[in-house]
């Protein structure tokens, strides 16, 4: 009989990068036997969980929220360039007693019983800077925090996507060892009942059948423990999702390997990283705070106008009874920094520092940046070797359980030698499996680190 040990590979086919296909293409076509399981909930694609993450993830709406206030910030009128306009109005009034005498009798005595005083005064004021140096400077500034919090967004939008891409491919993974085990546990199934056979017949002992009764035990507890793998997987990409952990939901059982990312190309896209961009971002910051601390060495000057109208109502005393008075108030002030305690002086200083420190912030971020992405196409290039290994391994270890079974079931083998094949066949085809999936990690987090991965 056959035994059929499956697993579908799926890479992008070599033949769209290159014209003569190379032996790992040729191994790769010659493994198409499909082995799939039923999955319980509806089928969500790579996209859709991407997409719901991305949606959902609290952080990304915390940054974006942050940016909308950005972007609120960056007005013209925040930046000092239009006036402030206030309008006041102020009442005051007295309800008095009053008893006067006067000197050398000018007027006789005068008392008044509830006098009532009131001042009303309403005016419109307005000052604007006129000559304000710093004011464009804060315009900039503002124009760059707008910027850096687009360049947040992304960033975390970025990381969302490759936490759920790899989350997503890692439970493709489980579901793909899942599957093995379950082959393998039917293998161990079938080898039990002929064990069983034999034994009740006579041609085999019973130490045999035992020996097959704890393999397919063992298979079965591996079994049961991948299946336990399978459901974190698949909670923590839930997580991802921001929706009920223990929701069920389907996933398609093949990882698509690209083969055809090559270094230079990355290597001039990691500028786009957004964590360099951020780096750039404040070292841009850092030089416009310096300008800003030495623009307060420069005059201001500023003018101020303002309308007012005052109405008095005076009912008791001398003076004026009743008056409206109203006029146009101007005045024009320049300041004109001479010393403030050095403290100037020191904020400049302490600005420029700050632009040193950027700078380096920003080398030290190209270089990790750079040494990462060299780290990581050397292990996306072996990842790839080891799967054109691993893709020639299993098919090999695949005949040999075909042939091992055969020989096993005709007597012509122990049950230690079939055990022996059947195991090295499950753990070339997890390790298949898991080479598939290093690759594609691999192939993940350099579209990561080039801001690619959209």
């Amino acid at each position: 009989m056959k035994v059929a040990i499956g697993l579908l590979i799926s890479l992008i086919p070599f033949s769209a990068y290159c014209q003569q296909p190379t032996n790992m293409q040729r191994a790769l076509q010659r493994t198409l036997t499909v082995a799939t399981i039923p999955q319980p909930g509806e089928q969500i694609s790579l996209q859709q969980a991407v997409q719901t993450a991305i949606e959902k993830n609290y952080q990304i709406q915390i940054t974006r929220a942050e940016q909308e206030i950005a972007r609120n910030n960056y007005d013209r009128g925040a930046a000092g360039y239009l006036p402030i306009v206030t309008g006041n109005f102020t009442s005051n009034g007295s309800l008095q007693n009053i008893n006067q005498t006067f000197l050398q009798n000018l007027r006789p005595p005068q008392e008044i019983r509830g006098a009532f005083n009131r001042t009303n005064t309403v005016g419109l004021n307005a000052t604007y800077n006129i000559l304000d140096f710093d004011r464009g400077l804060n315009y900039n500034r503002l124009g760059e925090l707008v910027r850096f919090s687009e360049v947040t967004t992304r960033a975390n939008m970025e990381a969302t996507a490759a936490s759920v891409t790899s989350t997503y491919y890692d439970v493709i993974r489980q579901l793909q060892r899942l599957i093995a085990f379950r082959q393998a546990l039917s293998i161990s199934r079938e080898r039990l009942e002929l064990a069983r056979a034999n034994y009740e017949v006579g041609t085999r002992s019973r130490v045999d059948y035992l020996s097959a009764q704890v393999d397919y035990n063992a298979d079965s507890a591996a079994l049961v423990a991948q299946e336990q793998s399978l459901r974190n997987a698949k909670i923590v990409l839930n997580t991802l999702m921001v929706r009920e952990p223990l929701t069920e939901f389907a996933v398609r059982d093949t990882i698509l390997v690209r083969t055809d990312l090559q270094l230079e190309p990355l290597r001039q896209a990691v500028s786009n990283n957004p964590l360099l961009v951020q780096a750039v971002l404040n070292r841009r910051l850092a030089d416009i705070d310096v300008r800003i601390a030495r623009a307060q060495q420069l005059p201001q000057v500023g003018i101020t106008t303002g309308y007012n109208q005052t109405f008095i109502n005076n009912q008791g005393g001398f003076g004026v009874a009743t008056a409206h008075n109203r006029g146009l108030t101007y005045s024009l002030t320049a300041a004109v920094p001479i010393f403030n305690g050095y403290n100037l002086r020191r904020q400049i200083n302490n600005a420029k520092i700050n632009t040193q420190i950027a700078e380096r912030q920003e080398l030290d971020q190209r270089l990790q940046l750079v040494s990462a992405l060299e780290q990581t196409f050397t292990q996306y290039q072996n990842s790839l070797t080891l799967l054109n290994l691993e893709v020639q391994n299993f098919n090999i270890a695949r005949q040999n359980v075909d042939i091992a079974f055969e020989r096993y079931r005709v007597g012509n083998s122990t049950a230690v030698e079939f055990r022996d094949v059947q195991r090295n066949a499950v753990a070339a085809e997890t390790r298949l499996i898991d080479a598939e999936y290093n690759a594609k990690v691999a192939e993940i987090e350099l579209l990561r680190l080039t801001s690619t991965i959209f």
